[in-house]
Parts: structure tokens; sequence; C-alpha cells
């Protein structure tokens, strides 16, 4: 059966930086799709990241590139196993440079924290109870 993936394409100031930021949270570079303007982050075996320099980034398209330190165009969730993932994943960004975006959420039966990566983009962590998404 085919999966089908998603790549999320985001403009980043210093792609090496990014590199070292994205591996220090524990996922891993595809060199095959990596280059000295481009990272191809592996998140999941559906999920890719590519950091792009911002001039290759302006290669895709004709649009204004946003300053995501700024300016909020997506904000991109990941699921957790448990909210100590979501806690360890967080913990890990913010002592790799990244900034708390917002409070953590806690709703008992779902929670979640967020983080803004070295460029600005908003990254969310959430678990939610599989009995609550079961009933």
């Amino acid at each position: 059966m085919y999966q089908q993936m998603i790549f999320v394409n985001l403009p980043v100031a210093d792609v090496e930086a990014s590199k070292k930021f994205f591996t220090e949270l524990g996922y891993s570079l595809n060199p095959q799709f990596s280059t000295d303007d481009c990272a191809c982050v592996a998140i999941s075996d559906t999920i890719v990241a590519m950091l792009l320099g911002k001039q290759r980034y302006a290669e895709f398209t004709s649009k204004e590139i946003v300053d995501a330190t700024k300016t909020s165009e997506v904000l991109l969730c990941l699921s957790a196993e448990s909210r100590a993932k979501v806690d360890e994943l967080v913990d890990r960004a913010l002592a790799a440079g990244a900034t708390a975006a917002r409070e953590p959420m806690d709703y008992g039966h779902m929670y979640g924290r967020a983080f803004d990566d070295l460029d600005g983009h908003t990254w969310e962590v959430m678990w939610m109870d599989p009995a609550a998404i079961q009933g």
C-alpha cells in the first residue's frame, strides 16, 4: 500500500546551524538530498523537513519570504507517544537554541508544548490519551 508523505519546505537563515539543531533533537539527515544550501531532515518515515537556505527557497516561489520571527504562516504539529516524550523533545529543542513559543497546554487527556526553532518556525508537540481519542 502506498504511504503518502509530506515534505515541509522551510526557509532558514543558516543551513549548517539548522542541521545541527535538528540532529540535536534526535532527527537524522538524509545526505542524498542534503547540500550546502539544503538539509533534508527525516522526522519519520512519512514526514520530511526540507530546510532550504533563503536564496534556494526563493527558487521555488515568486512570493515574498516571510520572517517567521515576526509573522506566522504555519504551525507545525508533531504527535508524541507520551507526555514524557513531549517534554523530552521540547526540552532538547530549548537546550539546542529554540525558544518557548507559549506556555504548556494541559487538558488532562491532551498535553502539548511548543517551541520556535532557530528561524522562528513554530513547532508544537502534542500527546493525546488514546482512550480519549477512541471515546
